[in-house]
C-alpha cells in the first residue's frame, strides 16, 4: 500500500491489537510466528480492500515477454529491488508479494482480494513483466 508512514503504523498498530486480542485463539500449532504473521497480512489486506483496486489498467499490458540479462539481475542490491517492488502500480505489488514473497496460491489470493484468480494471474504477469523492464533500464544506466 502507498500513502503516509503513518497509513502503515496505522496497519502496524491494528495488526497487534488483533493479534493481542486473539491471543487466546492461538492453539499452538504451528509457529507462532505464522500465526501473527498471517493476522498481519489480513489486516493489510483488510485495509487494502477498503481503498480498493483502481489500477487495472496502466499501459504495461503491451509490455513484450522479453527475458531479463543474467548480468542485470546479478548486479541488482536487495535494496535495488525492494525499490523496485516498493514501485510496482499498487493492484501489482500486492499480488506479486502475496504470491512471490508470502508464497501464497492464486486461489488464497482471489478469494483474500475478492477477485477472480485469472485476474491474480495477469496482475502478476504484468508485475514480473514491469520489474522486468524497470531491471533491464537500471541495467543499461549502470553499464
Amino acid at each position: 500500500m502507498r500513502g503516509p508512514p503513518a497509513d502503515a503504523s496505522d496497519i502496524l498498530q491494528d495488526g497487534f491489537l488483533k493479534v493481542f486480542s486473539k491471543l487466546e485463539q492461538f492453539q499452538f500449532q504451528g509457529s507462532f510466528e505464522g500465526w501473527i504473521r498471517r493476522i498481519m497480512v489480513n489486516t493489510a489486506l483488510r485495509t487494502y480492500q477498503k481503498q480498493r483496486f483502481d489500477h487495472e489498467f496502466s499501459g504495461y499490458e503491451q509490455l513484450p515477454d522479453a527475458p531479463v540479462d543474467p548480468d542485470a539481475i546479478s548486479a541488482l542490491s536487495e535494496a535495488e529491488l525492494l525499490r523496485l517492488i516498493s514501485q510496482l502500480p499498487e493492484g501489482y505489488r500486492v499480488v506479486f508479494n502475496l504470491v512471490a514473497i508470502e508464497g501464497y496460491s492464486h486461489a488464497e489470493v482471489a478469494e483474500t482480494l475478492g477477485i477472480q484468480e485469472s485476474t491474480s494471474r495477469s496482475q502478476l504477469t504484468k508485475a514480473r513483466r514491469w520489474l522486468c523492464e524497470q531491471i533491464e533500464i537500471l541495467h543499461k544506466v549502470n553499464t
